[in-house]
């Protein structure tokens, strides 16, 4: 199985245009989020698939792997989509760009996962460790069956705990690996009715009968978001904060 990982990096963003090029104690973000990439021992090449030639410019430059694709791709899916028709490969993972402290070791358990289940798409949970973040609608939730499998995402409290007993609640981390046939079908079909409503992409697989496995991990994502988000990030790098 021939494993691609994909880097998608948009220049334009309302909260933060450029995000990709902005920098983390001095280096570009694409740069660290690609070189946490390029440690995974699983993925056979690594490439950064970008709207923006200054972006290319710049991965270039620090000596990695370029794409450009179209501008006017909706969804990080739908740029690594026409990835696949450009670089060959069995199985893409996504591989969020402003994701700098990524873990490759949870790369490299998607991957593995998806030796087990080479028909499933392949993503992450961790644990949520504070309780505020299980009523936070920026904090997704998934709920899985007795195998791994996803059954269900949310922003909501999912499941609602009537009962009251004790529950561990999971958040799902943004990182997907996608079979190519897959994806390519993923991309082709219109929203569905709870992608729709939650504002969450995955759940179109689920309702069109795809599986997701999902891989527990310890990590917990730290994404950059806004300008502020940068000083948090130069914190961990710096030992100051831990996650």
């Amino acid at each position: 199985m021939k494993v691609v990982g994909v880097i998608p990096a948009r220049y334009g963003s309302t909260r933060f245009p450029g995000k990709p090029l902005a920098l983390i104690n001095g280096k570009p973000m694409i740069q660290r989020v690609y070189e946490q990439v390029k440690k995974s021992t699983e993925l056979e090449t690594v490439v950064v698939a970008t709207d923006h030639e200054d972006i290319k410019k710049v991965v270039e430059a620090f000596g990695g792997t370029a794409i450009m694709t179209r501008t006017d791709h909706e969804t990080g899916s739908d740029r690594i989509s026409e990835v696949t028709q450009k670089v060959e490969g069995d199985f893409y993972v996504n591989v969020q760009g402003d994701e700098p402290l990524i873990r490759p070791e949870l790369i490299d358990a998607l991957v593995q996962a998806a030796k087990e289940s080479p028909e499933a798409v392949v993503t992450a949970k961790t644990a949520i460790k504070h309780l505020e973040d299980v009523s936070n609608p920026n904090v997704v939730k998934v709920v899985t069956d007795k195998n791994g499998f996803a059954l269900y995402f949310s922003r909501s409290a999912t499941p609602y705990n009537r009962s009251g007993l004790e529950h561990t609640y999971f958040k799902h981390l943004g990182l997907y690996g996608y079979p190519k046939d897959v994806l390519n079908k993923f991309v082709e079909l219109p929203p569905s009715d709870f992608e729709k409503i939650e504002v969450l992409e995955q759940l179109r697989l689920i309702e069109n009968g795809f599986s997701i496995k999902v891989v527990e991990t310890q990590y917990d994502a730290v994404g950059v978001d806004t300008p502020e988000d940068i000083a948090k990030v130069e914190m961990i790098l710096g030992g100051t904060v831990n996650v």
